[in-house]
């Protein structure tokens, strides 16, 4: 008896394909040290980036919850990410939406690879992908801060991440309908700018504009917290769109240095605007452009040539500037930190000039003869682009209403005036920025 327990015990145990042997692995270690670097980028990216680079740019009293908001999207789209999110979005081939397979990481060993990745270990691909998931929840937090309330913005995180996002990444990265009809996004023109930006601007639609828009001082609290985010969001950008290579190759290469270009010129374009039309040049303009070129970028970046970066931040500048600083008032949108004039437009410019600027000699591998776009004779990926952003946009509003709609029969969306004029770090948080 006791000899028949131990044999179904050590079959059970052979039977995991859990521990390949060493000779059986497909993993590069070159290539997952890279990803590992790469994927704690993107990570700093939210934490603390974009918590600082937000806070810079709101009022004291508000300076803590604006923070708070990256903090809770990243602990809670993490943690839904491992049980169903990653699997949602990249297993499964389903045209649509993938399927539970990974739930809770099921099936994933030491030594197993995701054929979306096949030289770095899954476990690692899920990661790297997670921290994308998180930072585009903590972007949408951009345009509805100082006046949505904490518990609101959380039960927003859970029902976006599975109405919106995971479809849209699996749609695009993990063998969906837009990827096998060829759209180019190579980091996330689409899944995480456009997402993010038109998720911002209907959530600041729907919430209305904050007391005094128009009318008060909204004047930024600290320019220096928002000049020092933007650094660790340029920095990280290089993991951003450099790992999207998933391996360390020329190609990430090219991503990277695209990415730092196209950074330089919306920096220097949107403070030149500002020098002409105020006669000064402000240190917020200058992070703001940077952050448009780095956004608009993203979807072209592993397909381009360098001065092709230089092109398309020279257009992420002046566009973008000319929606958050006209569109906007003459529109009278509050969309408090630009989300969808920085990466809304930026995403949707550089997912169409993907099409526009894709280069063969870039985008070739092995005996793939690789892509060409407009410039190239090829009008054809350009309308891909097209319908790709469209399918997006129009999804994502979709989307983002249902979850506000289901937000709003739990909870209520909005602070009310009197907690929104004392401000949001004590009424919601109980705490103060200087005590």
């Amino acid at each position: 008896m006791m000899l028949r327990a131990g044999a179904v015990l050590t079959a059970f145990i052979v039977a995991q394909p859990v521990f390949a042997q060493d000779g059986e692995s497909k993993i590069d270690a070159a290539d997952t040290g890279f990803m590992i670097a790469a994927t704690a980028l993107v990570l700093m990216m939210t934490l603390p980036g974009l918590a600082l680079f937000y806070s810079g740019m709101v009022r004291k009293k508000n300076v803590l919850a604006t923070m708070a908001q990256s903090l809770i999207a990243t602990a809670v789209v993490s943690l839904l990410w491992i049980g169903i999110g990653y699997s949602l979005a990249f297993s499964g081939d389903g045209a649509y939406i993938g399927d539970a397979s990974r739930a809770l990481l099921s099936g994933i060993g030491i030594d197993t690879v995701s054929p979306l990745a096949k030289t770095i270990p899954e476990i690692l691909f899920m990661i790297y992908q997670m921290t994308f998931a998180v930072i585009t929840c903590a972007l949408v937090g951009g345009s509805v801060a100082e006046r949505m309330r904490f518990s609101a913005f959380m039960l927003f995180c859970v029902l976006w991440l599975f109405i919106v996002y995971a479809p849209s990444a699996h749609w695009v990265w993990g063998g969906g309908f837009l990827q096998k009809m060829g759209l180019l996004d190579f980091a996330g023109g689409t899944v995480v700018h456009i997402n993010a930006g038109i998720a911002g601007l209907v959530c600041a639609l729907v919430l209305g504009n904050r007391v005094g828009f128009g009318r008060e001082n909204l004047s930024p609290f600290d320019v220096s917290l928002a000049v020092i985010g933007t650094g660790l969001l340029w920095v990280g950008w290089f993991g951003f769109n450099g790992g999207s290579a998933l391996a360390a190759n020329s190609r990430a290469v090219f991503a990277i240095v695209a990415t730092h270009l196209a950074a330089c010129a919306g920096a220097l374009v949107w403070s030149g605007l500002e020098w002409l039309q105020r006669g000064k040049p402000s240190v917020l303009g200058v992070v703001s452009g940077a952050v448009a070129g780095l956004g608009t970028i993203t979807p072209a970046s592993g397909y381009i040539l360098p001065w092709h970066g230089i092109v398309i931040g020279l257009i992420a500048g002046g566009v973008c500037y000319w929606f958050c600083t006209v569109v906007k008032y003459r529109l009278r949108y509050d969309d408090t930190l630009d989300v969808f004039g920085v990466h809304g437009v930026g995403g949707i410019m550089g997912t169409l000039l993907a099409g526009v600027f894709a280069t063969r000699a870039i985008t070739a591998s092995g005996s793939d003869p690789g892509v060409a776009g407009l410039l190239e004779g090829d009008p054809h990926q350009l309308l891909v682009q097209a319908i790709g952003v469209g399918v997006t946009l129009v999804w994502c509003v979709v989307g983002t209403l249902a979850a506000l709609k289901i937000v709003s029969l739990v909870t209520t969306l909005r602070v009310n005036a009197d907690d929104e004029r004392e401000g949001l770090d004590i009424a919601l948080h109980g705490e103060a920025l200087h005590q």
